[in-house]
């Protein structure tokens, strides 16, 4: 009444009381999502994901809207806003000044799927504010749908070789070995990769994600029995590697092994004896069945790193992929395979 507004609406106050949210003004969305995310109770890699998100994209472009007054429009205009600076970001690598190329070096677009974290990001915000009770009504980051071109996988079949080996051109953005070619990966790096060989044949003959294959127990190795029980992985939260169970109750599983892998387990077992014996008491007990030499955990993105490096060692098409299956075709000069079978899963194993 001192400043003359007009009175607040009763029903919105009885709101706000059983929240036990402020009385008066309703707070923006910037200040909302401050205080939410010191608050959530999730996994500290998803809470850096959120903080990004805000900080990036929901802060600049909602950030001055009170909780309550935010609507479908706002989410949309800020999707259109993103769009248009990926547009600024595209035409500007292609200008011919220098300098207007040099603006924009190292800023990416905001692609499709980042695009859907953004919209996952504010979907959780709101609910929770609505399960709180301080805002009343439906939320309006699940009316909005963003762009999903999640990319479908081809099978680099021998037609599709021989059209990129004439032309250069990749058929599409996520490419599948076949299991031959797998298998000639594996023969390869059996020989210039001794140390991480038995790793991708794991994920390529059995399909664990990277993190999965890092994080493995050497406990949960049962070569007897021709099992292996996947109940940790090694995650990165930034570059700091994290040891933590697999994400959901699903990923806790026993995966069967077949002959071939139960081979190539054992031969590895024996080498990993080798390096304890040489290392002597300097040789980390770390509880994980796959180590460096060592004795140390391997970083999930140097066993990235190293395959993208064997790839290009071999001659093979530079690829942006994390593990064979995404890889361009194997050389025609890689030697043939020698004992172990083809692998019954090489042409859909999940990515790391």
């Amino acid at each position: 009444m001192r400043a003359k507004r007009p009175l607040p609406d009763v029903d919105r106050l009885r709101q706000r009381l059983r929240g036990d949210g402020p009385l008066a003004d309703m707070p923006t969305l910037a200040d909302y999502l401050t205080g939410w995310l010191g608050h959530l109770n999730v996994d500290a890699n998803t809470i850096g994901g959120y903080e990004s998100i805000a900080r990036v994209h929901l802060i600049p472009h909602l950030g001055e809207i009170p909780l309550d007054k935010l609507r479908t429009s706002h989410v949309r205009d800020m999707f259109a806003a993103i769009g248009r600076r990926n547009d600024e970001i595209l035409a500007a690598r292609t200008n011919s000044d220098p300098a207007v190329r040099q603006s924009v070096a190292g800023v990416r677009p905001t692609g499709p799927a980042r695009r859907q974290r953004i919209r996952a990001c504010l979907r959780k915000a709101i609910n929770d504010a609505l399960a709180d009770e301080l805002i009343v009504g439906s939320n309006p980051a699940t009316l909005v749908k963003t762009p999903s071109d999640r990319p479908l996988p081809i099978v680099w079949e021998d037609e599709r070789v021989q059209r990129w080996k004439d032309t250069g051109k990749v058929p599409g953005p996520v490419m599948v070995w076949t299991d031959a070619q797998v298998v000639d990966f594996l023969d390869y790096a059996a020989q210039h990769a001794p140390d991480l060989h038995p790793m991708w044949h794991y994920m390529a003959y059995r399909g664990p994600r990277r993190g999965e294959a890092c994080g493995l127990r050497d406990s949960e190795v049962r070569l007897h029995r021709r099992e292996t029980t996947i109940n940790n992985q090694i995650a990165t939260h930034g570059y700091t590697p994290v040891q933590k169970p697999p994400k959901s109750r699903a990923g806790n599983r026993d995966v069967a092994l077949d002959t071939d892998t139960v081979k190539v387990l054992t031969a590895y077992k024996a080498r990993r004896a080798q390096w304890q014996l040489a290392a002597g008491p300097a040789w980390p007990d770390t509880g994980l069945f796959f180590v460096r030499p060592d004795g140390q955990p391997w970083h999930p993105n140097a066993v990235t790193q190293r395959f993208r490096r064997l790839v290009r060692k071999a001659g093979y098409r530079r690829s942006a992929c994390t593990t064979c299956a995404t890889a361009p075709p194997p050389s025609p000069s890689t030697p043939a395979s020698t004992s172990r079978s083809s692998p019954t899963n090489s042409a859909t194993p999940p990515p790391p």
